[in-house]
């Protein structure tokens, strides 16, 4: 998908309206349509960069501040007990917008989003390998 198709594209070009909450030369942050909880908010970058693996380093350094802002701001606006701050990168992560975004989501303690997480234990030696081929390829 290219910035002409791109849904978050056409919301920070004002062709479609948002509940904006942030915005400053390089960030835009809305609250998304399909909430997870009341609250979650998008912080999106500007430019349009699919991934974070293809979004240069200092436009991601860039979303730091403005997240850290709108965390604080969505806990004292909501009351939460939490908040998760989370990025899918590729349909497989479920990234259903192709344009790099995170989402700040207000938890409240026993709500349930996010119950169960999938994790599992490496066979013996896989731990290592796996790591070894990461390192190869920094």
């Amino acid at each position: 998908m290219d910035a002409k198709d791109c849904i978050f594209c056409k919301i920070i070009a004002g062709q479609i309206s948002a509940a904006v909450v942030y915005e400053d030369q390089a960030v835009l942050a809305f609250l998304d349509i399909g909430p997870v909880s009341d609250g979650h908010t998008l912080v999106v970058p500007k430019p349009h960069y699919s991934t974070v693996d293809q979004c240069p380093p200092e436009v991601l350094a860039g979303l730091i501040h403005p997240i850290h802002r709108i965390a604080k701001a969505v806990v004292a606006a909501t009351g939460c007990d939490g908040y998760n701050v989370l990025c899918n990168n590729g349909r497989a992560a479920g990234q259903l917008v192709s344009h790099v975004h995170f989402h700040v989501i207000p938890r409240v303690t026993g709500d349930g989003v996010f119950s169960h997480w999938p994790s599992s234990k490496y066979p013996e030696g896989k731990m290592e390998a796996t790591a070894a081929a990461i390192r190869k390829n920094l």
